[in-house]
């Protein structure tokens, strides 16, 4: 009998485990752009909102010029599609499960919806991309790294210690109110100001956890062990919001302060001339001494 109660009770617990799991899950992509849009924020950090909105951070989706929403196009047709064991023969068989090697990073909040929104993103990538769909379009530029997944679901990292990310709070350096009715709460993040917050996405290697693992950004690695192993001791916020004076607007090498500062350039130049032949006669050459010394905290190129 004893046994029994104890069957029921963990049937029980674990049922009621699903059933809140279940009622979590966002079931449609426009769900899930509203539950993750930073409009309302501007209210009253109008300054941080419009850096952010410069930052590639603000189109993780999309990319520079759609590039990142064609590479997920390239995954599908010339990855998962030829991949005998991914189980996807069209792009009607693409899963929550076979986008996760990119949206990790790029949309990690796609791992709280269903596959029906899995199959909404990946029909608006086909007719933003085949049809030139200005509405997918919009769609696609509207998925964001905003001020939620860094201010809430990436702001605990250890959760057995911390927690899990309080769902009315938002994440910073302070604890008190906040003066929204969805996010009532200002929370502390152990991890806001440190590089292991960044290093979620911007990370080690090799996503081993997948079941087809893939091999993206290396930069928290590259920091880690060439860099601070060095006794370097500046974080990624040092750099990319402070030093840049960027804020918010958090960029890379493609934005000239960051590439200036990242890279030490010296270039040193001889011209001469030289008497090769009696017939070809005095020809002019040139010795050009190029050396570039890397400043930052990590590999270059990296992401």
């Amino acid at each position: 009998m004893k046994s029994f109660a104890l069957l029921l009770l963990s049937f029980c617990f674990l049922s009621g485990l699903g059933a809140s799991s279940r009622a979590a899950q966002i079931d449609s992509l426009q769900e899930l752009i509203k539950r993750y849009d930073s409009s309302s924020c501007k209210e009253c950090h109008q300054e941080i909102y419009e850096e952010w909105q410069k930052s590639m951070h603000a189109r993780s989706i999309f990319g520079r010029l759609g590039r990142t929403s064609a590479t997920l196009i390239t995954t599908i047709e010339k990855g998962l599609k030829r991949w005998p064991y991914s189980g996807v023969k069209e792009p009607e068989d693409v899963r929550i499960k076979h986008l996760m090697g990119c949206a990790k990073c790029h949309l990690p909040q796609l791992a709280q919806a269903s596959d029906q929104v899995a199959q909404e993103l990946v029909e608006n990538l086909y007719a933003w991309y085949e049809d030139d769909d200005e509405e997918a379009e919009a769609r696609l530029k509207s998925l964001n790294i905003g001020c939620l997944v860094c201010h809430n679901l990436k702001a605990i990292t250890h959760k057995w210690v911390d927690g899990p990310p309080d769902p009315k709070a938002v994440y910073g350096d302070k604890v008190g109110s906040h003066e929204d009715e969805t996010y009532p709460l200002l929370k502390k993040s152990p991890i806001m100001g440190e590089s292991i917050l960044c290093g979620q996405c911007h990370g080690l290697g090799p996503n081993l956890e997948l079941d087809n693992p893939t091999q993206c950004a290396t930069l928290y690695g590259s920091y880690l062990f060439a860099y601070v192993a060095e006794g370097g001791h500046e974080t990624c916020q040092d750099c990319h919001m402070r030093r840049s004076g960027k804020g918010h607007d958090i960029q890379s090498y493609r934005d000239p302060a960051m590439y200036q500062q990242a890279v030490a350039i010296e270039v040193d130049g001889l011209a001469y001339y030289w008497r090769k032949s009696k017939a070809e006669g005095v020809i002019p050459l040139g010795v050009i001494r190029v050396a570039l010394t890397n400043r930052a905290g990590h590999a270059i190129p990296d992401g």
